[in-house]
């Protein structure tokens, strides 16, 4: 097959809600299934509500058929593409594929929506005409505002379903479409949780060593460096220990044993204190950050002091101007300087150690970050733009092992990953390519 017009989503989640309003609204026929047909029903109301609804025109919501994995799973035949979007359990997504494998018609593209369990555990031991049907679609939420998915393709997947995918996921609907390999939480969430997990492991050594507080590393984790205004704890409030802590369990098993990262899957005591009390962040009414509504109609922010194991009330923080972007913040003998130096190297040497691994080139690592974690640069974007020499001598003042990526840049004489105002890109090969729309 080689078009996509009808679209059947299993899970009415969130998230399969969200995949099924677009594909709606790009003039597909949709077919959303769940458990119960009222929580696809529920999910239908969902689209048209809100202050930024998925769905705009309630009359598109006439193309997509509801019902249940029980009483209407045989109607996914002669479906063109059947997206899995149900809870992250492997056992629970096997069994749910082994019922679709038998009902689906021949030529169909069946996709998980898994944000990091491997492929290869979820096709494991299926009919090899499902293996070769089958790849990831990761979107990430909102649907219909978040421009990346992530697409992955297992070891037997034929390439017309990633051709038939890409075609309809960036043209249809007009997604940004990266190629990742099928390893532990792809691209996006392999270094976006690992700048989460590492960053509060770093934060808190900063709180004890200078003094630094909440406040002041979101300031310097966001503008500064070119990432979201949520800075790191207010993304983590934002996202809620609960799924951090399960992320954290996810890579401990998966990542493979000389990874880095693992010094990092587990909270501090810190944080795992504010865990296990339940306090997880904005949907337990707060987390490191807490809101407050008067009776008066004002509000007030307070912060988690993690040193006094207390609330206080937040303060405004100004970055000084000889702190205010990545290149200066490197230069800087400060408490700021160190921190961002710390963080932003683990994350940038992280990044460029993962290439080919996640990834064949660093233009899917650089387009996942951007737009899949709102960061204005890719790392390795950040690299060219922090300078080379400058990471490099961080790199060797820490006592770091070079990471791949920039130790063959480094062998070829090359002083920057990108050239020729961004259209080419330094590959894994040691070569320079044109950078691809």
């Amino acid at each position: 097959m080689s078009q996509i017009n009808k679209v059947a989503v299993l899970g009415a989640g969130t998230m399969g809600s969200g995949i099924a309003g677009v594909c709606a609204n790009a003039g597909c026929q949709v077919l959303l299934l769940d458990l119960e047909q009222s929580a696809c029903e529920d999910a239908k109301e969902r689209l048209v509500a809100g202050r930024s609804p998925v769905v705009q025109d309630p009359d598109i919501l006439d193309q997509i058929q509801t019902g249940s994995f029980e009483n209407d799973l045989d109607k996914i035949a002669g479906h063109d593409w059947i997206c899995e979007v149900i809870i992250e359990n492997v056992d629970i997504k096997r069994d749910l594929l082994e019922k679709v494998e038998k009902i689906r018609s021949d030529g169909s593209i069946v996709s998980s929506n898994t944000s990091g369990i491997p492929l290869r555990d979820i096709y494991r031991d299926m009919p090899q005409r499902l293996q070769q049907d089958i790849a990831v679609t990761h979107f990430f939420n909102p649907v219909h505002i978040m421009k990346l998915v992530e697409l992955v393709p297992g070891q037997h997947t034929r390439p017309e379903v990633i051709s038939t995918l890409s075609d309809f996921l960036g043209v249809t609907l007009g997604k940004g479409v990266v190629y990742a390999k099928d390893t532990v939480n792809f691209i996006g969430n392999r270094i976006g949780c690992m700048w989460m997990l590492s960053g509060l492991h770093i934060a808190e050594q900063a709180m004890r060593d200078d003094n630094l507080n909440i406040e002041t590393i979101d300031a310097l984790m966001s503008a500064p460096v070119g990432l979201p205004a949520t800075g790191l704890y207010g993304l983590v409030d934002l996202i809620g220990l609960d799924v951090m802590y399960n992320v954290g369990k996810n890579l401990e098993v998966n990542l493979p044993q000389n990874d880095i990262g693992r010094k990092y899957v587990n909270f501090t005591d810190g944080v795992q204190n504010l865990y296990d009390r339940g306090q997880l962040g904005r949907k337990t009414g707060g987390g490191f950050y807490k809101l407050t509504r008067h009776d008066d109609g004002t509000k007030s922010m307070e912060v988690f002091d993690l040193r006094s194991d207390s609330w206080r009330p937040a303060e405004k923080v100004t970055v000084p101007d000889n702190e205010d972007s990545i290149s200066k913040l490197f230069a800087a003998d400060t408490a700021s300087g160190r921190f961002v130096r710390d963080v932003m190297t683990t994350t940038l040497c992280y990044s460029a150690d993962l290439v080919p691994e996640i990834a064949d080139d660093i233009v899917n690592v650089d387009r996942a970050m951007r737009w899949g974690f709102g960061w204005k640069f890719g790392p390795f974007q950040l690299i060219d733009q922090l300078g080379v020499k400058s990471l490099t001598q961080v790199i060797e003042e820490k006592g770091m092992l070079m990471p791949k990526m920039l130790k063959s840049l480094l062998d070829s004489g090359a002083t920057s990953f990108y050239r020729s105002e961004g259209k080419e890109f330094f590959g894994a090969d040691g070569t320079w390519h044109a950078v691809s729309n």
